[in-house]
């Protein structure tokens, strides 16, 4: 990672910037969190995904309890960069969401059939 890819955009968002996480292996979305500056450079210090924890206001490294702690692969950043994208090892059970399951995206969201774009056959 050169420096230049390192300086995130916290500015856009009152300091915060979403990261997402996948499995570096399967490439499951596994969940999103937000960093800011404090919690991104302790991520780049430690290897290990560090979150800003919105509602207790304080840094949470996930897995540090539960000890499915999230290895960093790899990282990038999007084009505006100011949203992170962290491929991952997970350790201990690889069970990632507190509600017990691999990824915190486990509800269907249905999509009315009329409001999806067709193809027209020609």
């Amino acid at each position: 990672m050169t420096e230049e890819n390192q300086r995130i955009d916290f500015a856009k968002m009152d300091g915060l910037v979403p990261a997402i996480v996948q499995d570096a292996k399967t490439r499951e979305v596994l969940m999103v969190g937000f960093l800011n500056e404090r919690s991104y450079a302790r991520t780049l210090e430690t290897g290990f995904v560090t979150f800003w924890s919105r509602t207790r206001q304080k840094l949470w490294m996930k897995g540090e309890t539960s000890g499915n702690r999230l290895r960093v692969i790899d990282a990038t950043t999007d084009c505006d960069q100011d949203t992170l994208l962290f491929r991952v090892e997970v350790e201990g059970d690889g069970l990632v969401c507190h509600k017990g399951t691999v990824s915190c995206f486990t509800r269907p969201i249905a999509i009315r059939a009329e409001n999806q774009v067709q193809k027209v056959s020609a």
